[in-house]
């Protein structure tokens, strides 16, 4: 009899540890994921998109593909080497986060300029003759997924980053997997909710019986325009702010130039005590607007010779 129940109360005690196990990976994904936030809002002013100009009943599955590809892009192939970059060579990951950075910089400057100089940054007429719908969906589908790979590497190094280094191989990958999981489900899951929310406003314009309900269909149907352009507007100052907070954070961390990091704390501190009130907030503006200049900074001086390799304009 004793023996059995000092069997249970190990059984007891190992449920509770992976209780805890599943606590802190949970706790972990959480907190890694929100560090890659800034992607994250990319990845979903992106996407939509993709399914504009397809027909609307196509809509759905055609994201559910890219989620598909999204899922495979994180979990099959970027989580595996990830924890061998963790494991055999974990001086590598500032270095690649900051390569990561430098793209953000990059794409985020070229929205920019193409908002100042649409004209400037026109790429090659293109071929006006009409593609047939179903090639048209599946080069839609690849381009996606191929654009989500780039940020989906972004975003699992930034995770990985996030994640204390003495972490287990198992809870590292628990980490790794649930956080890329939620912010997939997270992103496609809006990116759905954004692009049938038209559909949505129009049959409640339709056939709403209240007076309100028909009005807020017509406001979704009339705002959402406007709300694309402002989503990706954010998505754009979320680039430049990631990455040139990735780079200036990474030249800091790998001892190569801390003036940028220091400079920018020192500010914000500054700053943040002479407004004297939301010292919190106003100290993470501040270094937030300073991490975007400095991203746009290096995006711009980046697009000639990235532009001169490629032998393509700006877009």
């Amino acid at each position: 009899m004793s023996g059995l129940l000092a069997l249970l109360d190990d059984v007891a005690a190992l449920a509770k540890a992976g209780a805890a196990s599943i606590d802190d990976v949970s706790a972990m994904a959480a907190k890694a994921g929100s560090k890659a936030a800034g992607v994250v809002i990319d990845d979903a002013a992106v996407t939509p998109k993709y399914v504009t100009g397809l027909d609307p009943k196509r809509e759905l599955p055609i994201i559910w593909k890219i989620t598909k590809g999204s899922i495979f892009n994180k979990i099959v192939v970027l989580l595996p080497a990830a924890l061998l970059l963790s494991a055999f060579a974990p001086w590598l990951i500032t270095p690649l986060l900051m390569l990561g950075g430098l793209y953000l910089c990059f794409e985020g400057a070229e929205k920019v300029l193409h908002w100042l100089a649409p004209d400037a940054s026109e790429g090659v007429k293109k071929d006006m003759t009409p593609k047939d719908p179903t090639k048209l969906e599946e080069e839609r589908v690849r381009g996606a997924i191929k654009t989500d790979f780039i940020l989906s590497a972004e975003i699992m190094t930034i995770i990985l980053n996030q994640i204390p280094p003495e972490t287990t191989f198992g809870m590292k990958a628990g980490a790794l997997a649930m956080a890329g999981l939620a912010v997939t489900v997270g992103v496609y899951g809006a990116v759905a909710l954004i692009v049938k929310a038209d559909d949505v406003g129009l049959r409640m314009a339709e056939t709403g019986r209240l007076g309100i309900t028909r009005r807020i269909g017509q406001a979704l149907v009339t705002g959402m325009p406007t709300f694309l352009k402002i989503l990706g507007t954010v998505g754009t100052l979320a680039m430049l702010w990631v990455g040139g907070s990735i780079v200036v954070h990474g030249l800091e961390v790998q001892h190569w130039w801390a003036w940028p990091y220091e400079a920018i704390h020192d500010l914000a501190v500054w700053v943040a005590e002479g407004v004297g009130r939301w010292t919190g907030f106003v100290e993470w503006f501040v270094t937030a607007l300073c991490d975007g200049i400095i991203g746009l900074a290096i995006g711009l001086c980046l697009i000639p010779p990235v532009m001169a390799v490629s032998g393509e304009p700006a877009h």
